[in-house]
């Protein structure tokens, strides 16, 4: 005779299963026999049970992914895990500028600039201060002390107290606003408030080197994002003394928002001093939010990889986010690998003992001369001493597509113009999230699929590519340059289109001896690079070899030439030249430096009902039905 299972079913915890386990459970007990749990006073008990299976079930799943780095999402928990590998989440940045100062005096002998002077400047009509974090001292030239190269840090100078007392299990020395910019801090220990002699302490950066009377601080992230100092026990560290003052100055800062600040003028006198010039050295730059959840998960393990030194690639990329937080992505490689020219670009000539470093900037600009001398300098404690740190600008190759797309009418009421708008727009994604990053190549599989799945209604699409890269010349002055594209350009044959242009175009400029006829770039198919003005509608070359043109490794070369001006670009004044060429391969493949970005200004989308789908019977095949991603082009970008 069969017999019901009296054991409950634990292994579900979604409400309905755990609810119908509970049922099935009570059904095979005698003391249930022919009850109704569909009652509603037995069914209401059932649920209160089924949902305190449910949520004890969901909470011990999440308790159980806090214990890992990897699952946690929790920021502290995070941060906990992170501290268990040494590594220490990046607060936020204050923006930072480089000033000169000058007081105007005919009296003083010294002047100094106390920490904390504010200076105010304005972002998008918002003022902003920017404070010193140190004082400086400078001797009288004349009537005029000088002080060069000042940095100054965008936020609110702060200084905090705390008197040690040992009885207090709870006393802790808080950074007080999450806000603050752990970079900027410097901190103090006061013997007493009867004995002001004081002692600076340094943030512990090798624990080898750390005995019973350094004096160290520690810092670690605590709770709500804000940061704590902490000192030695004795044995590992200085420890502090019943009756110390622990005095913590540092700057709390509005973080990115006054990056680009460049117009400075002081607040108030500067040691009495009333006639003050202040002149920007460097613009501000820096300011980052604190480090992200998801970045401290994905460095905190290659820190600890990377046992505080830079050897691999991947040390160094930890090292470059931590000293330069505003990376957006960064490429490192080998001199073994290949080398950087400033002139020729990437190359693959070998150059030993050094590594090669490329910032994309979360501002898309280059890092300056001084940020680069900076962060070859915080590298240096962490390199290889054989090793050299070289830091390359990125490259950015611009894509400039033709799309022509199809599609059937019958399967959407959206219009031509709305879905050349839906284009645009998944090429806009596309381009911000697969795009603007190092070794991320552009296939054009990927785009074409994208673009045919951007509305059900396309049925069909040719894109064509054409590359596009810039390059600023030096004004009335005959200078040569080299564009590297490292993608091979499409000439199947000797003098391939070379009535109507070749493959390279150009915008325009014009030249030391012609300052009439606005001149353009293109080329005779045979590797020569041609300079031509059009008259009349018709091109007049002035130099059929202006430079060459390597097909097979993507490179345009140009001869020392006099250029006195450089033609708008996009309807926009402009400093630089445009050269665009066909490529060879439609898939096109970035190298070390180089990124990929679609110029979509440039990019045309032209969408049309295709008539064969929607049973047109005089619709016939059309000559822009051809799949080849090549044609002949008499214009240039």
């Amino acid at each position: 005779m069969a017999t019901n299972d009296k054991r409950l079913i634990v292994s579900e915890f979604d409400f309905d299963d755990v609810k119908n386990n509970l049922k099935t459970f009570l059904e095979a007990q005698d003391e249930f026999t022919d009850y109704n749990f569909e009652g509603s006073g037995i069914n209401v008990l059932l649920d209160v049970l089924a949902y305190n299976t449910h949520y004890l079930g969901f909470n011990m799943n999440m308790l159980a992914n806090e214990m890992f780095l990897d699952s946690s999402s929790l920021r502290s928990s995070v941060v906990s895990h992170a501290k268990t590998l040494g590594y220490e989440p990046i607060s936020a940045r204050a923006p930072k500028a480089v000033i000169d100062v000058t007081l105007f005096d005919s009296v003083k002998a010294t002047g100094a600039i106390p920490a904390g002077t504010v200076f105010t400047t304005s972002v998008n009509d918002i003022s902003y201060q920017f404070v010193t974090i140190t004082e400086f001292t400078s001797a009288s030239i004349g009537s005029s002390i000088p002080f060069l190269n000042i940095p100054i840090y965008e936020g609110t100078f702060i200084t905090t107290q705390y008197i040690v007392d040992s009885g207090d299990v709870d006393q802790r020395f808080i950074l007080t606003d999450n806000r603050a910019d752990t970079t900027t801090l410097k901190v103090a220990v006061q013997t007493s408030s009867s004995n002001t002699s004081s002692t600076t302490y340094t943030k512990t950066t090798d624990i080898s080197q750390v005995n019973a009377t350094s004096a160290n601080f520690f810092l670690q992230e605590v709770e709500n994002g804000l940061f704590e100092v902490y000192f030695g026990d004795g044995v590992l560290g200085k420890s502090l003394s019943d009756g110390n003052i622990v005095i913590l100055t540092y700057v709390v800062t509005n973080r990115k928002d006054a990056n680009t600040a460049s117009a400075f003028t002081n607040a108030t006198a500067i040691d009495t001093v009333v006639d003050v010039q202040v002149s920007l050295v460097e613009a501000a730059d820096g300011g980052a939010l604190p480090e992200s959840v998801d970045s401290i998960k994905f460095n905190a393990p290659l820190d600890f990889a990377s046992q505080g030194r830079c050897v691999t690639a991947e040390d160094y990329k930890v090292f470059v986010k931590r000293f330069y937080p505003n990376t957006q992505a960064v490429s490192i490689w080998g001199g073994e690998s290949g080398s950087f020219n400033p002139v020729t670009g990437v190359s693959s000539v070998q150059e030993f003992g050094k590594v090669f470093i490329s910032i994309r900037s979360t501002r898309g600009t280059n890092l300056t001369a001084s940020q680069k001398i900076r962060l070859v300098t915080d590298l240096a404690p962490f390199t290889v001493a054989s090793i050299t740190p070289v830091i390359v600008d990125p490259d950015t190759v611009f894509l400039i597509l033709d799309v022509s797309a199809r599609f059937n009418s019958n399967l959407t009421s959206e219009t031509s113009d709305s879905l050349e708008s839906i284009i645009t727009n998944s090429l806009t994604s596309f381009n911000n999230s697969n795009l603007k990053s190092f070794n991320n190549a552009f296939r054009h599989s990927q785009v074409t699929g994208l673009i045919d799945d951007s509305n059900s209604a396309i049925i069909s699409n040719i894109t064509r590519v054409v590359m596009g890269k810039f390059f600023t010349p030096t004004i009335a002055d005959a200078s040569g340059y080299i564009l590297n594209f490292n993608n091979s350009f499409y000439n199947p044959h000797a003098r391939h289109n070379a009535d109507a242009g070749g493959v390279v175009a150009s915008t325009g400029f014009k030249v030391s001896g012609d300052t009439i006829n606005e001149m353009f770039f293109d080329d005779d198919g045979n590797g020569n690079l041609r300079r031509f003005f059009i008259s009349a509608g018709v091109k007049n070359y002035a130099d059929d070899k202006a430079g060459t043109v390597d097909y097979i490794n993507g490179i345009i070369t140009l001869n020392p030439i006099n250029i006195i001006s450089v033609s708008s670009v996009d309807n926009s004044a402009s400093t630089q030249i445009r050269v665009t060429a066909i490529p060879d391969s439609s898939d096109i493949i970035p190298v070390r430096n180089q990124l990929l970005e679609i110029d979509l200004v440039n990019t045309v989308v032209n969408v049309a009902i295709d008539t064969l789908s929607v049973g047109d019977p005089n619709s016939v095949a059309t000559a822009d039905l051809a799949t080849s991603s090549f044609t002949t082009s008499t214009s240039g970008y």
